[in-house]
């Protein structure tokens, strides 16, 4: 069956040329019930587009058909090329946005994380409770945001919604020990949070710096704890493996902060190499200050 054409060639294209934009949209930049509707909004463009009929235009004996005027070679080829480069241009800026804008979302959230870890850890608490509440504000919006839109590098993620949800769980159950002043056990617990946050970013292949300094960091502890039980043997067995985090971290970034941590670390373990005892756990205490001025700023 012939379906009466009521739109113009330049109408069709326009029609498609929106279709695709709505579809880069509602697959890059939203998701829930937006996405849907600019999904179905991106389809009725597109057929209506391809069939050349319009059936709101027939409701209101519109005809946007020009029988007196002909699409050029040359205005089929631009629409192709626009086609193509809104489609290539469009993806592509849509991936590195979006990514961008979740990045600085988690750093923002993890800002207030990292701070209320360390104050848990130095036992502020004033600090911690104040960082908490900050935290907790923080992630609420965070959570609210990416359990409904999953940006494009998580958008496959299946356990991405239960990890934040197991997060959000963790975080809201530390409030009485934080408040209460227990809070080398809310560090303690605190702690658990970091290796899911890990591995989201890891499993979704952001090579963030963040995540090779908690990598360094988990390790680095067993070098400290040796190097504080004066036991050098454990000392240089831990090594091995810090170094080896140590080094991914130095791929991303070696600046001056980067080397001080390098240099404390190789000297604990030229300390344990020596069986030199005396100042290893000072030493040590130095690796762990030059980690958390890095991690504080940059992680």
């Amino acid at each position: 069956m012939n379906i009466a054409k009521n739109e113009w060639e330049l109408d069709r294209f326009w029609r498609i040329i929106l279709s695709e934009i709505l579809l880069i949209l509602g697959f890059f930049w939203f998701g829930g019930s937006v996405q849907i509707i600019l999904y179905v909004f991106s389809f009725i463009l597109f057929m209506t587009g391809i069939l050349g009929f319009c059936g709101i235009y027939t409701l209101l004996g519109i005809n946007s058909c020009r029988k007196d005027a002909k699409i050029s070679r040359i205005s089929w080829i631009v629409f192709i090329l626009a086609f193509l480069l809104i489609g290539a241009i469009g993806s592509y800026a849509s991936i590195f946005f979006t990514n961008k804008f979740f990045l600085e979302d988690y750093n923002r959230m993890n800002n207030y994380y990292k701070q209320t870890l360390f104050n848990t850890g130095k036992e502020l608490r004033p600090e911690s409770i104040s960082n908490y509440d900050s935290l907790i504000s923080e992630y609420e919006i965070f959570f609210a945001k990416y359990t409904k839109y999953h940006p494009y590098a998580l958008k496959w993620d299946a356990n991405l919604n239960t990890d934040l949800n197991n997060i959000s769980s963790m975080i809201v159950l530390l409030k009485d020990k934080i408040y209460t002043g227990e809070l080398k056990q809310a560090h303690l617990d605190l702690e658990k949070v970091r290796p899911i946050f890990q591995d989201i970013l890891k499993r979704n292949n952001f090579s963030l710096l963040a995540v090779y300094l908690v990598d360094f960091h988990d390790v680095m502890e067993k070098v400290i704890e040796a190097a504080d039980a004066k036991n050098a043997k454990w000392v240089i067995e831990s090594y091995v493996e810090a170094d080896e985090k140590l080094k991914a971290v130095e791929e991303v970034v070696n600046d001056s902060e980067i080397q001080a941590i390098r240099k404390n670390l190789d000297t604990v373990k030229s300390l344990a190499e020596q069986n030199n005892m005396e100042t290893i756990a000072e030493t040590a205490a130095n690796l762990k200050s030059s980690f958390v001025k890095v991690y504080l700023k940059r992680g």
